[in-house]
């Protein structure tokens, strides 16, 4: 959730919109309210994962061009990643609870739209706006969260216990998928979308209004090269696992992705409310947890999706059993968040962040044992149950660092970021190591990137000296 600084309001400005109720924590209605609240950041999560066992049908129903095939996935990952701080802003704007009323509305006729897409074409613009919708529902269900707690102790405990079951619909999303793919194709894995949209509304629907806020301005051109810079740097990666590092499709893309995020670092200079303020960026503790952000998630769901279809297209594995196979890497999501927060209150960030990178280095140096044609699946486990520490022990992490680390006026954008550059990681991993092929050459990335992010980590994070 993005947050304006009150001494900045114009004159003119209209006075905070009273709530409509208190917040009401405690309650009979408070579990009803929570549930609604979590149930639509877990819709958010499931729709990452979901798709990525039905990727084979719907090469089958649709025959897509290899090179669109990706974007089915990633369209969505990559829209919700430039639009989450948009997301923010207009919350803070219209008003939390309208929203979120709004997006999972959006979320569920969207959902029936890619539900009914003739093309892959129409998929992949369905899923895009599907993206949009996900960038609405997450920063005003966290808004709703803490205005329904007020009292910072309950806050904590919500706030971890909303982590861990959105976790559960990345978790679920292998499973459900699968069995959806087996009883009657790909397009029933969106037709679960608009049953739990409906849920949450119906529990959400006597949620307690925020104050609407005087948010700050837009900014419309640093959101746009953002976006479009993500989106080029995404199909250029995708097009050089397809056709080559040479070739134009890959390079031309890459090269324009550069040339707007050099672009958006210059504009971003001349604007009064910079979408990534400067003076945050500027700080080395904030930029670690940024990429250990953008590292995590990137081995963590690109990891997801290449085990997806490695399993299903080395051992043959059906789409439920491919999703059960994922298990070791999605359920630890749903669990670990209520351990993680006590390790990181007991040990400081710096262990565990440094950990949940080591992790991803581990798994790496796993992967690039798995030669032949059908390696062992103990190590296959092993390389699975790394990377869920990677993402179970570096996400809350980073979220702690930037939390002690970002000036009070950037705590919300510092965290708005954060989750941005977190889905970035995940697009950009999907990208990367769906189209690598060969586990050896994944595990390889993952080896580069993770010593990287752990010099990068150790270095920013470390004590000055007195």
């Amino acid at each position: 959730m993005t947050t304006a600084d009150p001494l900045a309001r114009p004159a003119n400005a209209a006075v905070p919109e009273v709530p409509t109720e208190p917040p009401a924590a405690s309650t009979s209605l408070s579990k009803p309210r929570f549930a609604g609240i979590a149930a639509g950041n877990l819709l958010v999560l499931l729709d990452t994962s979901i798709l990525n066992v039905a990727v084979p049908d719907v090469q089958k129903s649709l025959h897509p061009a290899a090179a669109a095939l990706p974007w089915a996935v990633d369209a969505y990952t990559v829209v919700f990643a430039g639009l989450l701080l948009a997301g923010g802003v207009i919350a803070d704007r219209w008003g939390a609870r309208r929203v979120y009323a709004t997006a999972l509305g959006l979320f569920a006729v969207l959902s029936v739209v890619c539900a009914l897409a003739p093309g892959v074409g129409a998929l992949i613009a369905g899923r895009a706006l599907l993206g949009a919708a996900g960038a609405g529902l997450v920063p005003a269900s966290l808004a709703l969260l803490i205005h329904l707690n007020p009292d910072p102790a309950r806050r904590t405990r919500a706030i971890g216990a909303w982590t861990a079951l959105s976790g559960l619909g990345a978790a679920a999303g292998p499973v459900l998928g699968g069995a959806l793919v087996e009883l009657g194709g790909w397009r029933l894995v969106f037709l679960v979308n608009p049953p739990i949209a409906l849920a949450a509304l119906l529990l959400a629907r006597r949620l307690p209004a925020p104050p609407v806020r005087a948010g700050r301005a837009l900014d419309r051109p640093g959101l746009a090269l953002s976006t479009g810079g993500l989106g080029l740097l995404t199909f250029g990666l995708v097009e050089a696992g397809i056709e080559g590092w040479d070739s134009p499709q890959a390079l031309v893309p890459v090269a324009v992705a550069l040339v707007c995020f050099v672009a958006l670092a210059v504009a971003e200079r001349r604007v009064a409310s910079p979408v990534l303020p400067p003076a945050l960026l500027g700080l080395p503790k904030v930029r670690a947890a940024m990429v250990a952000a953008a590292v995590s998630c990137f081995a963590y769901f690109g990891g997801m999706y290449m085990f997806a279809l490695w399993l299903q297209h080395t051992y043959h594995l059906t789409p439920f059993k491919a999703g059960l196979a994922a298990l070791p890497i999605v359920f630890p999501v749903c669990v670990m968040p209520f351990f993680t927060g006590r390790l990181v209150a007991r040990y400081g960030p710096r262990p565990i962040l440094l950990t949940g990178m080591s992790a991803s280095v581990v798994s790496g140096v796993l992967l690039a044992f798995a030669v032949g044609q059908h390696p062992p699946l103990p190590l296959i486990l092993a390389a699975e149950l790394t990377l869920a520490a990677t993402g179970t022990l570096s996400i809350p992490g980073a979220a702690a660092v930037m939390a002690v680390s970002a000036p009070p006026e950037y705590a919300a954008t510092g965290q708005g970021a954060l989750n941005g550059i977190r889905q970035a990681g995940s697009a950009l991993g999907v990208a990367v190591l769906g189209t690598l092929g060969a586990l050896t050459t994944s595990g390889y990335v993952l080896i580069g990137i993770g010593l990287v992010a752990v010099l990068v980590v150790a270095r920013a994070t470390t004590k000055p000296s007195t």
